[in-house]
């Protein structure tokens, strides 16, 4: 596809985006959606919704001979994290509150790995690769999952984890992700009658709007009309979404990978800051220094970066 068509169908699907979260941002700043009905519909999300799709993915999708490979994504996300640790850690030397440090070091590391990628993949993938892509995103998320709610829990708390449950290693899309891989194993998926799966697939289709909606809601709540500090910020902004989509150009400009394994790993490096660190924040941690603005800050800037960054991508692989 020529780049600026291209470019033109990613940005129509990040403006596709930014409506959806400025409706859940509107709900909550307006008072129309509660604190306590966005903590229902994110955990209805969480819960039910993006496992029933991880799941009916899988048992209808997922065979170990067409992903012999399979066990290789979870390890990219490893890669991906260490990398966002280590530009995370050289980026915040002059940042001297030690609380700030972890959670400017948190913010560079762990991405939005899971809600706008499955969006933006949505809205971008034909659809008869999309299934695939998926496969890739849930493989991918088990390994970023595994990390950020063990060392980055551990990290942010900044104490030994006596809090710490092994139970949310297991979190529902996790969970589905390892019961689809063992229907699979076993067979059973093949047993499973239509007229359970049909229902499975309608609601798992939910996921693409209602994760943009709750990203949007949550943003609202971490919203601060305090004045951030400008240049923690800047820098934290600049590692992020500059820095750590360069260097994977950098590195899908010297190793060829399959385009869509390639894009995976672009828009992982490319998006803004977990939402998921203000939860662990929350729960875990002290009172939060830099996180809420940090979110915030980050996915607003990422509306103009993401395009320019996933059409940086394209223009490299139409040259190679």
């Amino acid at each position: 596809m020529d780049v600026s068509l291209y470019f033109k169908s990613i940005t129509q699907a990040i403006l596709q985006i930014f409506l959806l979260g400025l409706l859940g941002f509107m709900l909550v700043r307006r008072k129309a959606l509660s604190s306590e009905g966005l903590n229902g519909l994110t955990n209805f999300f969480i819960n039910i919704v993006f496992p029933v799709l991880i799941f009916w993915q899988i048992v209808t999708k997922f065979k170990f001979e067409v992903y012999p490979n399979w066990w290789m994504f979870p390890l990219a996300s490893f890669g991906i994290t260490l990398v966002g640790l280590l530009i995370g850690f050289l980026s915040s030397f002059s940042v001297k509150d030690i609380q700030t440090r972890r959670e400017f070091i948190c913010l560079t590391g762990f991405q939005n790995s899971g809600y706008l990628p499955l969006v933006l993949l949505g809205w971008i993938i034909p659809r008869e690769h999309l299934s695939a892509v998926l496969i890739y995103l849930f493989l991918f998320l088990l390994g970023f999952n595994l990390v950020i709610w063990s060392w980055g829990v551990f990290f942010l708390s900044a104490r030994k984890a006596q809090r710490f449950s092994w139970r949310s290693l297991f979190s529902p899309p996790v969970a589905a992700m390892l019961a689809g891989f063992g229907f699979v194993v076993l067979k059973i998926n093949t047993l499973i009658p239509h007229f359970i799966l049909s229902p499975l697939e309608s609601l798992g289709n939910c996921s693409f709007p209602l994760a943009i909606v709750v990203v949007g809601g949550s943003l609202a709540e971490l919203y601060s009309l305090e004045r951030p500090d400008k240049k923690t910020i800047a820098m934290l902004v600049f590692a992020k979404l500059f820095v750590m989509p360069l260097v994977g150009l950098l590195f899908l400009s010297l190793v060829r990978l399959p385009y869509f394994i390639g894009l995976l790993i672009i828009l992982e490096l490319a998006v803004p800051s977990a939402t998921n660190l203000a939860i662990i924040s929350r729960k875990y941690s002290q009172a939060e220094k830099l996180i809420g603005q940090g979110v915030f800050f980050t996915h607003i800037v990422s509306l103009v970066t993401l395009p320019l960054f996933l059409s940086a991508f394209n223009l490299i692989v139409m040259r190679q």
